[in-house]
């Protein structure tokens, strides 16, 4: 049993929220979501470097692909991608630790 009641999911309400939210902020808080998952693979001991890099790069079609036209905030998006690239290019230069010996 959790403390939390759990809701049930209203479809008619998660239309009507999608209808109308605007595209732009959509898409931006998926973005988000994606780059908070690259995040956990880097974060990840050792780091899921296959992972993280199909995340980004998922990422970054997305922004190519749309360009300008996410509205105001596409350079958050662009600078929030470069950020967890250079997390990304981090963590491959990280030395891999050597196994344990007995």
């Amino acid at each position: 049993m959790t403390d939390h009641p759990t809701e049930e999911f209203d479809e008619a309400r998660e239309i009507e929220y999608l209808r109308s939210t605007p595209v732009e902020t959509v898409l931006g808080n998926h973005l988000f979501v994606l780059l908070q998952l690259a995040t956990v693979h880097l974060a990840s001991t050792p780091p899921n470097l296959p992972s993280a890099q199909l995340v980004i790069d998922a990422v970054a079609a997305m922004l190519s692909a749309t360009g300008d036209r996410l509205g105001e905030h596409a350079s958050i998006y662009r600078n929030a991608l470069a950020e967890v690239q250079q997390v990304y290019v981090r963590a491959v230069a990280l030395p891999s630790e050597p196994p344990e010996t007995e």
